[in-house]
């Protein structure tokens, strides 16, 4: 062998070292207290709740660890129970997103309830929620 080939040769590995590296294994996610600024509660704390359940979501060798906790709530607080005609201020047959904007429990909801995308509910997205 000759001095330019080995050169090359010791170049060529030099320059592909970075790629064979592992990297670095990221620092797992800290867990924390639930806190108080979902906005999506706005009637009760979360932190006053009991934590009924535990599940660690496995992710690739690297990925931040994920742990997702369910909650059950101290009390249920809240309009839950609504007078459609009421809401449904225009009368024509829908509750738009405006319109729940009086009701701030279905507001919260709004988007859990509108499973069809279509920005307003009518009586049959709000089943269990219906007085009259």
């Amino acid at each position: 062998m000759n001095i330019p080939r080995i050169s090359l040769l010791l170049c060529t590995a030099v320059l592909a070292l970075p790629a064979l590296a592992q990297p670095a294994r990221p620092q797992p996610a800290q867990s924390a207290p639930l806190r108080d600024d979902s906005g999506v509660v706005r009637q009760q704390s979360l932190s006053a709740g009991r934590v009924t359940g535990s599940v660690d979501i496995v992710v690739p060798l690297g990925e931040t660890p994920v742990t997702v906790r369910s909650v059950a709530p101290a009390s249920v607080v809240g309009q839950y129970r609504i007078h459609f005609a009421e809401l449904d201020v225009n009368a024509d047959g829908f509750i738009s997103r405006d319109e729940a904007l009086a009701n701030p429990a279905l507001s919260d909801e709004f988007n859990a309830l509108d499973s069809k995308r279509r920005g307003k509910l009518d009586r049959a997205d709000l089943a269990g929620w219906l007085i009259d």
